[in-house]
């Protein structure tokens, strides 16, 4: 798959895409339990972290990055975290791993805030977009995607594990692969009850 991406300084109009808009009007995450092989092409990969990082992102600062499992690698890291469980009490925490261990591609993004005008909520806020355009890139691809943050999101050792450092933040597993289940539909908020038009407040 080629994608033809813009270069710095080039103009970008403005154009509508009902395209576009029909797609994230049916966008829907598939069970990660579901997700099996193929998963995306190296060039996939590429394509969906590129997209990723066109998040809005104040200051242009990149306060994310990404770790990709995949592979051997992949379940070297579930055996880690399988060990980490075994240090603890809480056995039922290994269950948790099949949502990580069964897709054929998971993708951390990390957050990290990078101290200076920008606030640190704006920052944050720019790692969580980063995941809703990989799973959206993901399902325009035609795969099953999942944002799942669990126990190993932010656990202290499953952190250091996967290489965090300092103030990093894990704002997400994205898990991606080929659903063996066609997704459902959920059920939706009501618009009506989340939806206000601010007013002014009357003084008089």
């Amino acid at each position: 798959m080629l994608l033809t991406t813009p270069k710095f300084g080039e103009p970008l109009p403005i154009t509508a895409s009902p395209e576009t808009l029909a797609f994230l009007a049916a966008r829907r995450s598939a069970s990660a339990m579901s997700l099996r092989t193929p998963g995306p092409s190296a060039d996939e990969l590429q394509i969906m972290l590129s997209i990723a990082a066109r998040v809005p992102d104040h200051g242009k600062l990149a306060p994310w990055r990404f770790v990709v499992l995949e592979g051997q690698h992949k379940d070297s890291f579930v055996a880690g975290l399988e060990a980490i469980v075994a240090r603890g009490a809480d056995n039922s925490l290994i269950a948790k791993l099949g949502k990580l261990r069964i897709p054929p591609l998971a993708i951390a993004v990390i957050s990290r805030h990078i101290p200076g005008k920008i606030p640190e909520w704006e920052q944050r806020l720019s790692a969580g977009a980063v995941c809703t355009l990989l799973i959206t890139a993901a399902q325009a691809m035609g795969y099953g995607a999942n944002w799942i943050t669990d126990w190993y999101a932010y656990d202290a050792d499953a952190r250091a594990l996967l290489g965090t450092t300092g103030e990093e933040q894990i704002a997400g597993f994205i898990y991606v692969g080929t659903p063996v289940d066609t997704p459902l539909e959920r059920l939706r908020p009501d618009m009506e009850a989340i939806v206000e038009t601010w007013v002014p407040v009357s003084t008089s």
